[in-house]
């Protein structure tokens, strides 16, 4: 694969999985969408059918990693290096490219949410920037994770052990005498892995596993111009990067102690 296929393909796989993953959390968060209140398992179906949709789109690209945290395994595993920037760098363009692309979607629901008393209370109300409630923001949930209770070891680990369960995962797929893959199955494969963690590790942090699909769509909540939107919680925001990095390389140490 040259450079160029690795970051379209990247680019354009990332986008996908967010556009769909985060359309999925706006269609079941905001006002006068026809999935309101569908829940959980919307949800975590939902990311994983976006998984499936960009995995199977682009692995013949670029290999359709889609995540730091998958590329940093396979680069352990494998122990090359020299294409990890180029991956790197389409996955957090195409995340935020995704991030964009969903708020376009649901432009209309994001205005009528974000200007409803009902839902952001009396503006003249706002909390002061870095109080809890600023942080966590009105939607901010639909763009990146945010933990139900902030424990610093528990969120980190969590995400940790979540983003391990997938790499390790990827790693181990097709393992058979030949070392052969399972080609496209490994694209339904991953889907449903991404939808088991979501349903088992999700609870407490929102399951992030994935530092471009946190980091990329927050700093695009940051800069969009949408009334009352909330903070981007930047005290968190570590956690779903080296959480998931961790998870990857341990998940990577893993499959060259038990399986190489």
């Amino acid at each position: 694969m040259s450079n160029s296929d690795i970051f379209i393909g990247e680019t354009i796989g990332t986008a996908v999985l967010i556009l769909l993953g985060g359309g999925v959390v706006a269609a079941v968060t905001l006002k006068n969408s026809k999935a309101r209140g569908a829940g959980w398992l919307a949800i975590t179906f939902g990311w994983g059918f976006a998984v499936l949709t960009a995995v199977y789109m682009t692995s013949g690209l670029s290999g359709a990693h889609l995540n730091p945290a998958v590329t940093l395994g396979i680069a352990i595993k494998d122990g090359t290096w020299s294409n990890v920037p180029v991956y790197l760098a389409g996955q957090m363009l195409g995340a935020m490219i995704g991030a964009v692309l969903f708020v376009v979607a649901y432009y209309g629901q994001f205005m009528t949410h974000l200007t409803d008393r009902a839902i952001i209370g009396d503006p003249a109300d706002k909390p002061v920037e870095g109080s809890h409630s600023a942080k966590a923001g009105p939607i901010l949930g639909i763009f990146s994770t945010g933990p139900e209770i902030r424990i610093v070891w528990q969120n980190l680990a969590t995400e940790i052990l979540g983003t391990a369960v997938l790499v390790l995962s990827v790693l181990t797929q097709g393992l058979n005498a030949e070392g052969k893959g399972l080609g496209p199955l490994g694209a339904l494969i991953t889907a449903l892995v991404v939808v088991g963690i979501g349903l088992s590790l999700g609870g407490p942090t929102g399951y992030a596993i994935n530092p471009a699909r946190d980091l990329g769509p927050r700093i695009v909540h940051a800069l969009l111009p949408l009334p009352n939107k909330g903070g981007s919680d930047w005290g968190y925001a570590w956690i779903p990067v080296v959480g998931p990095l961790a998870g990857g390389a341990l998940a990577a140490g893993i499959y060259n102690l038990a399986f190489a």
